[in-house]
């Protein structure tokens, strides 16, 4: 099964035109869709489900560690009155990624509209030639290949989806154009921020923006691939890091502050709706100017 967007090393052409689009709310609301958001117990990832359901999507919270995840979707389910379920899930295991996606599909309405790989973690062990190998494995299994073991989880879906037209079930699907993925990379995909050292993590976040580039070519037909960046973000995943050199990165953005996780929301919800079906491959850079001096 293929759709592939290539022949003769040229795109194949597509004719399909919808002059009169629908009204830009309705494009941007998200009812009766299905999103599956991952490192979505706290942080970025809770910001983003939140956004999502109150747009109308039903939202599956992926979380591994951290144990608020069916209380965040009880939360959502009683504040947005859509289906919201939380599910553990390791997503350093391919098998296990792929078992989630296909039961939880199941589960909402047989369908998949959004995929948001969110999750991710920092490196904490300062200049790589003294950090050790294990805690390296683990920034790149998290940040890369488990957004890439999502990716193709998902794609499974969406190119069926495409392809035939139907949910799970059979049933013709309603409201739907393409599939589409987002994920968080970082600002320090694309420029080496200081002072903190952390090569791992800005070489696995650069390779997740390549990766959406990518996927989005080969997707073409049937989804997009997209990638929101923030800049510094007050969440948990900084916690680690001393105030004085939280100071020096307010220095270095012209905001002067660090960003809250609800100024991503905008962002991921122009993504994960209809008013993006031509933005495919594209990275948002989210940093309060932080990457612009």
């Amino acid at each position: 099964m293929s759709l592939n967007p290539l022949k003769g090393g040229n795109f194949i052409h597509c004719d399909e035109r919808q002059v009169e689009a629908a009204p830009i709310m309705e494009r941007f609301s998200l009812r009766g869709k299905t999103a599956i958001v991952t490192g979505a117990a706290g942080g970025i990832g809770w910001s983003v489900a939140q956004a999502l359901a109150e747009m109308g999507a039903n939202v599956a919270i992926w979380y591994n560690t951290n144990k608020k995840g069916p209380q965040r979707a009880a939360e959502i389910e009683q504040r947005y009155s859509v289906k919201c379920q939380a599910y553990q899930v390791n997503i350093w295991n391919a098998s296990a990624v792929q078992t989630a996606v296909d039961e939880q599909v199941r589960e909402f309405n047989g369908r998949l509209d959004i995929f948001v790989a969110n999750a991710g973690i920092p490196w904490t062990k300062g200049p790589m030639v003294d950090g050790d190998l294990e805690h390296y494995h683990a920034v790149v299994r998290t940040n890369l290949d488990g957004t890439y073991f999502c990716a193709k989880a998902a794609a499974s879906h969406w190119r069926r989806q495409k392809l035939e037209g139907t949910d799970l079930n059979g049933n013709k699907l309603k409201s739907y154009t393409s599939g589409s993925f987002i994920t968080t990379a970082s600002m320090s995909g694309v420029i080496v921020n200081i002072p903190q050292l952390q090569a791992a993590y800005n070489a696995a976040k650069a390779g997740v923006i390549h990766l959406c580039k990518s996927l989005a070519v080969e997707w073409a037909h049937y989804a997009r691939a997209n990638s929101v960046s923030p800049g510094y973000i007050i969440t948990e995943i900084s916690n680690f890091v001393p105030q004085e050199t939280k100071d020096i990165w307010k220095d270095k953005i012209p905001l002067g502050r660090e960003g809250e996780p609800h100024e991503l929301q905008g962002a991921f919800l122009y993504l994960a709706s209809d008013a993006a079906t031509y933005t495919t491959g594209a990275n948002l850079v989210v940093d309060g100017g932080y990457c612009l001096p």
